[in-house]
């Protein structure tokens, strides 16, 4: 997939957790499972994570009543523990983010190609019921 003219979105959130809590559940693959949907009507059956330069990810995303799943991954271009994250998906969009710790609390931000096949809008969208659903999940547990 090729990007919309180059578009970048961003999406962002603030949690409840200190960044040694929201790196580890940002990554682990366990954690991963529990909070990668953007709407209760969606899971993510699998994760495997390779957090390194050069390391790979992916994240299996399905509707709970299998009509529907992908695999979302891609390949990691940057890591800085506890600050950042970069990576290229498999179809060659690029992403960064950001981790900035505020004590207590995490600000977590997400820039990321667009791509061609759906609105910016409902890209941004997903993106961010995505990041909702982490900063819920890494708040409560």
């Amino acid at each position: 997939m090729e990007t919309a003219n180059n578009t970048l979105l961003t999406v962002e959130t603030t949690v409840n957790a200190p960044i040694t809590k929201v790196w580890d559940y940002w990554n682990a693959p366990e954690h991963i499972t529990q909070w990668c949907q953007a709407s209760d009507d969606w899971q993510a059956p699998a994760a495997e994570n390779d957090l390194r330069i050069g390391g790979k990810f992916f994240t299996t995303m399905a509707a709970k009543d299998g009509s529907f799943s992908f695999d979302f991954g891609g390949e990691y271009t940057d890591v800085e523990q506890y600050k950042r994250i970069a990576y290229t998906m498999s179809d060659g969009r690029k992403v960064q983010i950001t981790f900035t710790s505020e004590g207590d609390f995490t600000h977590v931000t997400e820039t990321f190609d667009a791509e061609q096949s759906n609105s910016l809008e409902m890209q941004q969208a997903g993106w961010q019921a995505i990041l909702n659903s982490f900063k819920k999940y890494t708040g409560e547990n």
